[in-house]
């Protein structure tokens, strides 16, 4: 008999701090259950994927709320400029959480939409024979799954091919929005030059969540569902499905690989 190495799960609360005329509100906005680690990136990440925020100067400050009734490191504050405007009813309306998914947000292309987000440039591609290697390149940036097998997983990627940046979480939104959380903070949104890459199916909030990035190819492991498509198709998104055993399927944006 061996002990065996398991994923953390934990809840995170995330609460949103702003100006209400002359006074300052503070309100939680979602709960989902994720995988410690990255936690400021995985909430910048998703009050960008919302439209929240569009700007790093819109978001002043990210802080742990550690007090006697809460519990320790379970709780980040976005605290939002004075020039921020946010609507609490709306965005409580359009986000709902699941374990298995993390913090979902947009359900329509006209929410989508909504939030600004513009046709993705043309201009940039990728070498056909780059695309199959992505999954394993991946694979082999997940530290915490090769211990657990039990972690989504999300990555971006040069056109070469080049592993930039790999974040794990037990939700595969969460892992996306600690990517785009990242990029954001460190001010290299619209990531106009990148890929995408999950570790398992193509989902409309996955695709959502790269449109607003300024993403311009998305590869998943699995497949698409058909809003995603739709949605990748509406934003001139290059959306990759099934890419495996050395090879992929093009739903959409089919120029951008050469």
């Amino acid at each position: 008999m061996r002990k065996d190495a398991l994923a953390v799960e934990e809840p995170l609360e995330i609460r949103v701090s702003w100006l209400e005329g002359q006074r300052r509100r503070v309100e939680a906005v979602a709960v989902t259950m994720r995988t410690p680690g990255h936690d400021f990136d995985l909430v910048a990440g998703f009050l960008r994927s919302e439209g929240v925020v569009s700007a790093p100067a819109d978001l002043v400050e990210l802080t742990y709320c550690r007090g006697n009734d809460e519990q320790e490191y379970n709780v980040v504050e976005a605290r939002l400029s004075g020039d921020a405007i946010f609507d609490l009813d709306l965005v409580r309306r359009n986000v709902y959480t699941t374990s298995s998914c993390g913090v979902c947000g947009k359900a329509s292309l006209e929410a989508v939409e909504a939030t600004g987000c513009t046709v993705i440039p043309t201009g940039y591609s990728v070498a056909r024979d780059v695309i199959p290697d992505l999954p394993d390149r991946l694979l082999e940036g997940q530290a915490v799954f090769e211990r657990t097998g039990g972690l989504h997983a999300a990555g971006l990627f040069d056109a070469s091919g080049e592993r930039l940046l790999v974040m794990e979480d037990v939700g595969r939104h969460n892992a996306v929005d600690k990517v785009i959380g990242h990029e954001f903070l460190a001010r290299r949104l619209p990531a106009a030059e990148r890929i995408l890459v999950v570790s398992g199916r193509a989902s409309f909030e996955l695709v959502q969540k790269a449109v607003v990035a300024g993403i311009p190819m998305l590869v998943a492991v699995g497949a698409p569902s058909s809003l995603a498509v739709d949605l990748a198709r509406r934003f001139g998104q290059t959306l990759v499905g099934f890419t495996r055993n050395g090879g992929f399927n093009v739903y959409t944006g089919s120029e951008r690989i050469r």
